[in-house]
């Protein structure tokens, strides 16, 4: 960087030909280099070295402030901690309840399976009476009249009150 900076230096104060042109000593390229090293000899060492001095008096200045404001200041730079806390309390409320319901599912899937077993076994009975050989003919109840299995079907009595 050293070498970069008094080069500049030197082709600001007319060091003239920092650039020299590559068409003539190679006739493939057109691009120009830049020859870093032409005008070298006629840099200042001495604005080199108010340069370097300058640069480091920024650096300083800038981490002393930003050190100065990180201990007295620091809410200027730092976000806003105190928005956080809430965050993550909904944050974990929310977990919690998504963990709640994935319990609520489980629960459910539970009870739905054994209400597909009673359903497939259902289809399989029916599926069994259909491909019986040859039942005897019995003529179709309605079928709010038809048992369901696994229930007690209850009746009244017929009462014996007749009118005249």
């Amino acid at each position: 960087m050293l070498l970069f900076v008094a080069a500049v230096t030197a082709q600001r104060r007319g060091g003239g030909g920092a650039r020299s042109n590559t068409r003539t000593s190679s006739s493939s390229s057109n691009t120009d280099e830049w020859d870093y090293r032409a005008g070298s000899d006629k840099v200042n060492m001495r604005n080199v070295a108010n340069l370097t001095e300058v640069l480091d008096n920024w650096k300083y200045d800038i981490m002393s402030q930003m050190k100065n404001l990180l201990q007295n200041d620091h809410q200027s730079l730092l976000p806003d901690y105190a928005r956080i806390q809430p965050l993550s309390e909904a944050l974990d409320d929310l977990y919690k309840e998504f963990n709640a319901l994935k319990a609520h599912l489980g629960d459910l899937t539970e009870k739905f399976t054994a209400v597909e077993t009673f359903i497939d076994e259902l289809k399989g009975r029916q599926g069994h009476q259909g491909s019986a050989p040859a039942a005897p003919a019995v003529p179709a109840a309605p079928a709010s009249t038809l048992p369901r299995p696994n229930r007690r079907v209850i009746r009244k009595k017929p009462s014996a009150t007749t009118t005249e």
